[in-house]
C-alpha cells in the first residue's frame, strides 16, 4: 500500500534521508523509530507530499505522489507532530474546510463530522474558537480531520503527544479498529512503549538512513537481546543514542 524507493533528501550538504526503500502492506501498523535528527519527519513530510524528494519516490496505492498528487493525498490522511490550525475558526469550521479540500459529500461529511467530534469528545466544543481548545484538544481536533475523508492510509507524527492516558488508550484503540478496517498505519513516534504494543513491524533510522526493520522478535534477534525491551534493542542498534 506505501512503497519508498531510493527515497532521498538533502539540505546542501547535509543528507536528511539516504536512499530509504520500504514497502508497507494493506492493514498493517509500521513504527518508524530513531534518534532527534535521524530523518523520521523529513520521511513523513515527503510522503504526505510537503516536501519533494530530492531523488526517490513515493507511491500510495499505486499512484504517485509526485506525479499525480491530489489523487494519492486523497487516498492518505496525515497528522503532524504539532497541531497548526487555523485558531479563527471553530472546530466545525475547521472539519467544513478539510472536508472541502478533500471533496467530501455534504450528507457524508454530517455523518462523519458528528460521529468523529462525539468520539473525540469535541462535539460540545463543534461551534467553539480552536483558540480556545487545550493542546490535547487540538490534537484530537487534526486527528478528527485527517479521518474525515476515511483515508486508506494514515501517516502519524508523533500521535501521542499532549494527550492524557485516557486519550493515549483511546488513539491506541482507534488505531487497532482502523488496521482491523484494512487501514495501513505509518507512525514515527519516540514512545518505544507504544510502537511495541501496536506495530506489526518497526523500522529503526539512523543518520538518515534505514539500518534495521522487522517485529519486535526479529529486532531483539538483530540486536542480540533475549529478555530486553525495544529500548534496549534501539540503543544496541544505534550505538547508544538516545531517542529524543
Amino acid at each position: 500500500m506505501i512503497e519508498l524507493k531510493n527515497l532521498t533528501k538533502t539540505f546542501g550538504h547535509v543528507v536528511a534521508v539516504n536512499r530509504l526503500n520500504l514497502s508497507i502492506s494493506k492493514g498493517e501498523i509500521f513504527g518508524f523509530i530513531g534518534p532527534n535528527g535521524a530523518g523520521k519527519t523529513t520521511t513523513l513530510r515527503m510522503m504526505s507530499g510537503i516536501l519533494s524528494p530530492t531523488e526517490g519516490s513515493v507511491n500510495i496505492g499505486g499512484i504517485s505522489v509526485a506525479r499525480e498528487p491530489e489523487a494519492a493525498k486523497k487516498k492518505m490522511g496525515y497528522i503532524p507532530d504539532r497541531p497548526f490550525l487555523y485558531e479563527k475558526l471553530t472546530g466545525m469550521e475547521f472539519l467544513q474546510f478539510t472536508a472541502d479540500l478533500f471533496e467530501v459529500e455534504e450528507d457524508r461529511f454530517e455523518l462523519q463530522s458528528g460521529a468523529l467530534l462525539k468520539k473525540f469528545s469535541l462535539y460540545e466544543w463543534k461551534n467553539e474558537l480552536i483558540e480556545s481548545y487545550s493542546h490535547g484538544m487540538k490534537q484530537r481536533l487534526i486527528i478528527s480531520a485527517a479521518l474525515l475523508h476515511e483515508p486508506e492510509v494514515l501517516v502519524i507524527d508523533e500521535p501521542m503527544v499532549g494527550l492524557d492516558p485516557a486519550g493515549v488508550r483511546m488513539i491506541k484503540n482507534l488505531f487497532r479498529e482502523l488496521a482491523a478496517r484494512k487501514t495501513t498505519l505509518f507512525m514515527s513516534t519516540h514512545t518505544l512503549s507504544v510502537a511495541e504494543d501496536l506495530c506489526d513491524r518497526i523500522g529503526v533510522i539512523h543518520k538518515g538512513m534505514l539500518i534495521a526493520t522487522g517485529t519486535v522478535d526479529e529486532l531483539k534477534q538483530l540486536a542480540r537481546v533475549q529478555e530486553g525491551d525495544l529500548e534496549e534493542v534501539f540503543l544496541i542498534l544505534t550505538g547508544g543514542e538516545e531517542i529524543l
